[in-house]
């Protein structure tokens, strides 16, 4: 019974992990496709890899998704992490509960309705100050709103199991706060922060309902452009430009495993030197 249960479970994972990753291998397949029809296979062919390399409209839209989410992540990452701070180390502040809610909000909130809010703050702000025209900064700001919350809530759990003994041990041996911070707590949380950085940056990049109300007429997204060429028939050069959207994801995870591998190797090893010497 038990072997029969196991078989099951593992039968299922399969069915979920075929389910997931199936469908992405196929596209990846098919971008080497030779026919314009991206469900009929007609031969080996990278003609649609040279056709995207010429394609300018799809490869600034895809920079500009680019620039936006590098910056969301990287402010994001920042606000979110101070924000995660408050929460956790500072259970009694006033203002907690309203602080709270502002945090939680953008992550139960439809987008429809956090692009509406946004869209009207634009415009108010556009007709009074002059600033900020809608494009660029208004994606990013919009973006930074929500993915702030999520890196908010990674670091927030990572912080509620953190064993503070070795900070107060620091700060007994007469460290700073400042450099228990930078020298401590941010090195055993660096995967928390890694992995908030990530989510910010594939939610800005895969962001489409709330970027269709803040942008300017003149800032086209890779999901905006996606979006309006799958509704007149989807192109082979958007199954390129999926595949290597997938590949530089693939490589970043597996770099930032392999340097956060290195960091835990290395600070176990300044671990046993110091046991060594003591």
């Amino acid at each position: 019974m038990p072997g029969r249960t196991s078989r099951l479970l593992l039968a299922v994972l399969a069915f979920g992990y075929a389910f997931l990753y199936v469908p992405i291998l196929t596209m990846i397949v098919y971008s080497f496709n030779e026919s314009r029809l991206v469900t009929v296979w007609s031969g080996f062919s990278v003609k649609w890899w040279g056709e995207l390399l010429r394609n300018e409209a799809m490869l600034d839209a895809a920079l500009l998704s680019f620039q936006i989410a590098l910056v969301n992540a990287c402010v994001a990452t920042v606000l979110g992490t101070m924000a995660g701070f408050a929460l956790a180390r500072h259970p009694r502040f006033p203002g907690r509960i309203a602080f709270t809610g502002l945090i939680a909000a953008p992550l139960v909130m439809p987008e429809v309705i956090m692009g509406i809010a946004s869209l009207l703050l634009f415009v108010a702000l556009d007709q009074v100050l002059g600033w900020p025209r809608r494009g660029f900064a208004t994606i990013a700001i919009a973006h930074i709103t929500f993915s702030a919350a999520y890196v908010a809530v990674v670091i927030q759990s990572r912080l509620a199991d953190f064993d503070r003994a070795v900070e107060e041990a620091a700060m007994d041996l007469g460290a700073r706060p400042f450099t228990v911070l930078r020298t401590i707590t941010l090195p055993l949380i660096a995967p928390s922060l890694v992995a908030g950085w990530l989510l910010a940056f594939t939610l800005s990049m895969d962001d489409l309902i709330l970027t269709q109300f803040v942008a300017g007429a003149q800032s086209q997204t890779l999901p905006m452009l996606v979006y309006s060429s799958v509704r007149l028939g989807v192109s082979p050069q958007i199954n390129v430009l999926a595949t290597i959207i997938v590949t530089v994801a693939g490589a970043a995870i597996v770099g930032a495993g392999w340097l956060m591998n290195r960091a835990r190797r290395q600070r176990d090893r300044d671990a046993y030197a110091a046991t060594r010497r003591a």
